[in-house]
C-alpha cells in the first residue's frame, strides 16, 4: 500500500502521461461543446435552473442516469431482445418491471430504479446485488478513518459534506474490511538479517472489560542491508515483561528474521532477555535520547542547562572506562550531589548503555536513539489525540497501519508534483517518514559494522 518513488526516466514519463491526460481532456471537452450538445444545459445553468451539486444536483442526476441505462444494457443482454421488441413474447425470459434502491456516492445518496426479469435469474455487475455504495465512497471513508476521524465523525461529516447518511455500524464494517489486509501485512515474510531494529512505543487508550487501560503500541523499525528503513510490525502489550515480548521476537522469527546485530529500544522489562533467547548474538542497546530524558526528570528547570551539558562527557566518552570516569567526576560534583537520581538512571542502565560505544562516531549516531521511530510516532500522536479510546488492540493495530500508509501516500504524492523541476528550484515536499526511508552516512556505518561484525555480515554482502 506503500507509494514508491523511481528514477529520473519514470518522472519523465509520469509528467508525459499528465500532459497527455489534460490534452486529452480538454480535446473532448472542446468537441463537446462545440457540438452543441451542451447549448441548452448551459442556458440552464445561466438561468440558474441547475445546481451542479448537493442533493438532486447536476452530478446526482448524471449518476442516476448513467447507472440506469447501464443497469437497462445489462438486463437487455441478459433476456436477449430490446424494450420494445415486438417479438419479446418469443423470448423465454422477459423484462419484469424495476424496483427502487439508494446507493449512497461519494456526491450524496441516489435513488435508482434497479431493473428485474421475470425469472429472477438477472445478477447487475454495475451495482451488484447488496450493494448499497458505488462511487469509490469505501475508499473515501477509510481515508477519513486513517486521517485520524472516529466513526462518529465520519458519519457526520458525510451527512453534513454530501448529504449521506451511512450508519456507524456500517462504517465500521467498511473499515473493518482491511483487517485482512493488516493482517497480511503484520505476518508478511521478512528478510533473514536486519543489522538494526528500532522499537519505540506510544501509549494509547483501550477499553479492556469494563475499563479504559494505558496500553503501548509498540512499533519496530528494521534497517536492512541497503540502509532501507522498514515497519516491520505493530504489537500492543496485552502483558507485562519477558512473556509478552518472547512472543514479538518468537513472531518476528517464525517471519524469517534469523539475526539481528542491534537491537535498540527504551528499556524495556523483559525485552534483552526474549532478544537473547531469540537471537544469542545480538546486542541490545538502550536509546541514548531516552535514557538523558528519564535522568532530566526530577531535575529543577534553572539546572537543566547545566546538568544537560555535564552529561555530555558520559554518553561521548571514547570508551566505558572514560564514560564511567566522567559520570563518577559527574556523581561527586555539586550539580551530581543535588540530583543523585541523575546518577541512578545512569547506574541503573550501564550495561544496556554502553554497547554504542565500543563503536566509532558514525555508527553511533546510527544506533543511539530511536529517533527514527519517535518523528514518526509523534505524527501518529496527532491522528490518534482525537479518540477517547480504542474498543480493542486490533482496532489499535488498524489505525496506526492505515494513518502510516496514509501518511507515507500523502508525502509521496507531494513529492511526485515536483518531480521535473529545474534544478535549484525550491521544493516543499517532505521526504519519507519511515518506510522506504533511506539511513543517513549508512555505507560509512556499514563499513564498521562489517569490521565488528565480519563473520556475521559477510554471507548477506
Amino acid at each position: 500500500m506503500f507509494l514508491t518513488e523511481s528514477g529520473d526516466t519514470v518522472n519523465v514519463i509520469d509528467k508525459q502521461e499528465r500532459e497527455d491526460r489534460r490534452r486529452a481532456q480538454r480535446e473532448g471537452a472542446d468537441a463537446l461543446e462545440a457540438s452543441g450538445a451542451l447549448d441548452e444545459l448551459f442556458a440552464q445553468i445561466d438561468a440558474g435552473q441547475v445546481e451542479f451539486d448537493g442533493k438532486d444536483g447536476l452530478i446526482q442526476q448524471l449518476i442516476k442516469v448513467g447507472l440506469e441505462r447501464g443497469l437497462r444494457a445489462e438486463l437487455t443482454e441478459h433476456v436477449g431482445y430490446e424494450q420494445g421488441d415486438p417479438e419479446a413474447g418469443l423470448h423465454p425470459n422477459s423484462r419484469n418491471g424495476s424496483f427502487g434502491k439508494t446507493v449512497a456516492t461519494s456526491v450524496g445518496d441516489v435513488e435508482l430504479a434497479i431493473p428485474r426479469d421475470r425469472n429472477g435469474t438477472f445478477t447487475p455487475r454495475l451495482v451488484p446485488t447488496g450493494t448499497r455504495r458505488v462511487g469509490g465512497l469505501d475508499d473515501m471513508i477509510v481515508s477519513l478513518y486513517a486521517g485520524g476521524m472516529t466513526v462518529r465523525d465520519i458519519e457526520h461529516h458525510l451527512v453534513s459534506t454530501i448529504g449521506t447518511e451511512i450508519s456507524r455500524e456500517t462504517i465500521s464494517k467498511i473499515t473493518d474490511e482491511v483487517a485482512d489486509e493488516v493482517l497480511t501485512w503484520q505476518q508478511r515474510p521478512l528478510e533473514a538479517f536486519y543489522p538494526v531494529i528500532y522499537l519505540d512505543a506510544l501509549v494509547v487508550k483501550v477499553r479492556d472489560g469494563a475499563h479504559v487501560r494505558n496500553k503501548a503500541a509498540h512499533i519496530a523499525v528494521g534497517v536492512d542491508m541497503d540502509g532501507i528503513k522498514h515497519v516491520l510490525g505493530i504489537w500492543v502489550q496485552a502483558n507485562e515483561g519477558a512473556k509478552f515480548w518472547a512472543g514479538v521476537c518468537a513472531q518476528l522469527a517464525n517471519r524469517g528474521v534469523a539475526d539481528v546485530l542491534i537491537v535498540c529500544c527504551d528499556g524495556l522489562t523483559g525485552f534483552p532477555e526474549a532478544i537473547e533467547a531469540t537471537w544469542p548474538q545480538s546486542t541490545v542497546q538502550t536509546c541514548v535520547v531516552h535514557l538523558i530524558r528519564a535522568s532530566m526528570r526530577f531535575v529543577a528547570y534553572g539546572q537543566r542547562k547545566a546538568v544537560a551539558a555535564a552529561l555530555k562527557p558520559i554518553y561521548q566518552a571514547a570508551d566505558e572506562t572514560a564514560a564511567l570516569a566522567a559520570l563518577d567526576e559527574f556523581e561527586v560534583s555539586e550539580l551530581g550531589q543535588k540530583n543523585p537520581n541523575t546518577v541512578r538512571v545512569f547506574r541503573d542502565a550501564w550495561e544496556r548503555f554502553t554497547p554504542f560505544l565500543a563503536f566509532p562516531p558514525m555508527l553511533r549516531r546510527v544506533i543511539y536513539t530511536t529517533n527514527a521511530i519517535e518523528s514518526l510516532n509523534f505524527q501518529l500522536r496527532k491522528i490518534i489525540k482525537n479518540r477517547g479510546h480504542f474498543p480493542s488492540e486490533d482496532a489499535v493495530v488498524k489505525l496506526l497501519w492505515l494513518a502510516i500508509c496514509n501518511i507515507e501516500d500523502k508525502r509521496a504524492r507531494e513529492r511526485a508534483k515536483e518531480r521535473g523541476r529545474k534544478s535549484g528550484s525550491k521544493r516543499t515536499a517532505e521526504g519519507r517518514l519511515v518506510e522506504g526511508q533511506m539511513t543517513t552516512n549508512w555505507n560509512q556505518a556499514l563499513a564498521q559494522l562489517a569490521l565488528a561484525y565480519p563473520d556475521r555480515i559477510n554471507p548477506y554482502l
